[in-house]
């Protein structure tokens, strides 16, 4: 069995290793995997892995050989799984592998958003603290979390898990989810979309990106939350309009944007939220723990290795 993978780099930079795959067969790994370079790569493969790579129908007409995609990621929208589905050819992906670095994630913008601890942080690097008169200073209000009101939009694993560290913090947690309200864990009330956005100091989005939640957030919905309100975005970029979000933070109608997710990743050097200093953007890394990575390893091989088995695991296109 010949195993490919077109964009290795960004799952196993050189700190894992690819050796479970190894012993099921001849494995070929690139860093990454242009366009014009799928085919040439991918044509005498049995399975391909691929996290970015993508495969639509008229690649898939070309790949004959082709019997596994194994997606390096939990979203799987850069397969065309039902012209895969037709050519016999299985989709796997990896789910729940980062739920805890994600949520994580997520509160790492919320604290750094409410306990200002990177502009400290520069501040004193630049002598602040030194120079101050007092043993403390603060220039901004910081705030506990703590009787607060958090706003999640899609109550999968990850929005599950942000609920749960949210009631430990000692916040109100509703949710605007598919989900009956008596399936909902305790301490999560259930709402419309309107009422969350009216009643969340923090919003964060956890939903797909669907024809239905794309720019979910825009100019109406942003003007209909909270004044000062924080958007926490480690979903999907295009959940929300980008330069709504950039025009609410700049007239003040939104806090803070704290987002590990673009619209176009890298973003372009002249992305409106790039130069508004209440955005705060890490660059898609919340997935990226060493943890996470070691564990999404662990399953890509056991997914190739229950296909080859024939019993393919997690698979997306059944």
């Amino acid at each position: 069995m010949k195993i490919v993978v077109l964009d290795g780099y960004s799952v196993n930079p050189g700190d894992l290793s690819w050796d479970g795959l190894k012993e099921m067969g001849e494995v070929v790994v690139y860093p990454r995997t242009a366009t014009d370079e799928i085919l040439e790569r991918a044509k005498e493969s049995d399975v391909v892995l691929t996290n970015k790579v993508p495969f639509h129908a008229d690649m898939l007409s070309k790949l004959p050989k082709l019997k596994m995609i194994g997606v390096l990621a939990t979203g799987f929208n850069i397969i065309d799984t039902e012209a895969a589905r037709e050519r016999g050819i299985t989709v796997c992906n990896i789910p729940a592998y980062s739920t805890d670095s994600v949520a994580q994630m997520v509160f790492a913008h919320i604290l750094n958003i409410t306990n200002k601890v990177d502009s400290f942080a520069r501040q004193n690097r630049e002598g602040r603290w030194s120079r101050n008169p007092d043993f403390c200073y603060w220039d901004a209000p910081i705030h506990e979390l703590a009787g607060k009101t958090i706003g999640i939009v899609g109550l999968g694993n990850i929005g599950c898990k942000v609920a749960r560290i949210a009631r430990d913090f000692g916040m109100d947690v509703f949710a605007y989810t598919s989900r009956n309200s008596a399936d909902l864990p305790e301490g999560i009330q259930k709402t419309t979309m309107e009422g969350l956005l009216g009643v969340s100091d923090i919003l964060t989005l956890h939903c797909p990106l669907t024809s239905e939640t794309r720019e979910l957030i825009n100019k109406d919905s942003l003007h209909r939350m909270k004044h000062g309100a924080i958007l926490i975005n480690t979903g999907r970029g295009p959940l929300v309009n980008e330069q709504d979000v950039a025009d609410a933070l700049a007239s003040g109608q939104l806090g803070a944007y704290g987002a590990d997710v673009m619209c176009s990743e890298p973003p372009a050097a002249d992305n409106p939220l790039l130069s508004q200093p209440h955005a705060y953007l890490t660059p898609h890394v919340a997935w990226a723990t060493r943890e996470a990575r070691a564990r999404l390893m662990r399953i890509a091989v056991a997914n190739v290795r229950a296909f080859e088995e024939g019993n393919p695991q997690n698979v997306v296109n059944g």
